[in-house]
């Protein structure tokens, strides 16, 4: 497995996707957020979630140049607690430009461009603001359709920041996540892997990708899953009629284990054998709470096999994800 969690002891990390800007697609959103969207009270809301993750024994941050000013949020933080990079591991991503004003309801909130173009902007910008504490440098939802695993610029480029000590990765989205992993195993520079991680959406809705990032764990490469509550969907803010009955089996779980749906679904993730770290979107301090009590259960066979039962089929699942409203 790629080295650069090699400070991670804990199998959850935290998503800043909710905390760096004010709108969102998680359920729910602009609640946890109580509508606060001054910078200054968006950032030292961001910060009381880190202070709670460090806490928790959280040292895995995953930010994005299309997170409004997560990064930012994020390099302040470190820097008024005086972390050292060698203390945790910070991802960040390029790719998507935010675009919404820093508005919730903006028309328009990230624009993807996977040109070199924008690798070459938005790594500078990374870099100012992460320094030396930016370790994992991701492209952004990189699909078969978008050409960036086979732009050779984009290559050269991210293979020489490897060189310079950042980790590759890559996040893969949509019903063909699986064909996009497989694709990045075969990118090669100088006849070495170029990829040290990929970032995937999987959880008990969405299971599509397992086989791929199996196959990518067992060819030394760590494994994020990101959206591993798939927006809210797999916590008790989900009433929708139809989640009803999958929403009594985690409750039924989750009353034997002492927690909440929320941390039977994140231990299902955590519980797969190639899953590195799982990102917590948690957006409040409670949220994350009961995020991390996901490590105190153990699934028995049986309840893993009941919970293999909320599958939805792939293309149902993110058409759904689609539809889902910024907040």
């Amino acid at each position: 497995m790629s080295r650069v969690f090699e400070r991670q002891r804990s199998p959850i990390g935290l998503g800043l996707a909710a905390l760096g800007r004010p709108g969102y697609i998680n359920l729910g959103h602009a609640g946890d957020l109580e509508r606060r969207y001054d910078v200054a009270a968006m950032r030292d809301h961001a910060h009381a979630v880190f202070d709670a993750a460090w806490a928790g024994g959280v040292r895995y941050f995953d930010a994005a140049r299309s997170y409004g000013r997560a990064e930012e949020f994020l390099a302040s933080w470190l820097a008024v607690r005086s972390i050292a990079p060698e203390a945790l591991t910070i991802g960040s991503k390029w790719g998507y430009a935010y675009t919404a004003g820093w508005k919730a309801t903006a028309e328009v909130h990230e624009v993807k461009e996977h040109s070199i173009a924008r690798l070459g902007q938005q790594i500078v910008e990374s870099r100012a603001l992460l320094g030396s504490h930016l370790d994992l440098y991701q492209i952004h939802s990189a699909t078969t359709a978008s050409g960036v695993l086979e732009n050779r610029d984009v290559i050269a480029r991210l293979a020489s920041l490897k060189r310079e000590g950042i980790a590759i990765g890559l996040t893969v989205t949509g019903p063909e996540q699986a064909n996009a992993v497989r694709l990045a195993l075969d990118v090669r520079v100088g006849g070495s892997r170029l990829f040290d991680c990929v970032q995937a959406t999987w959880n008990l809705l969405e299971r599509s990708a397992g086989g791929a990032l199996a196959e990518a764990r067992a060819a030394g490469l760590a494994v994020i899953v990101k959206e591993p509550l798939a927006n809210g969907r797999l916590t008790a803010r989900n009433e929708s009629p139809g989640f009803a009955p999958r929403r009594r089996s985690l409750e039924t779980i989750a009353l034997r284990h002492g927690v909440t749906i929320d941390a039977v679904a994140l231990a299902a993730v955590i519980d797969e054998p190639w899953a590195t770290v799982v990102l917590s979107g948690a957006a409040t301090v409670d949220q994350l709470c009961s995020n991390l009590a996901a490590r105190t259960v153990r699934l028995e066979a049986k309840e893993r096999e009941e919970l293999q039962n909320l599958a939805e089929p792939t293309r149902d699942y993110w058409s759904t994800r689609s539809t889902l409203p910024w907040t």
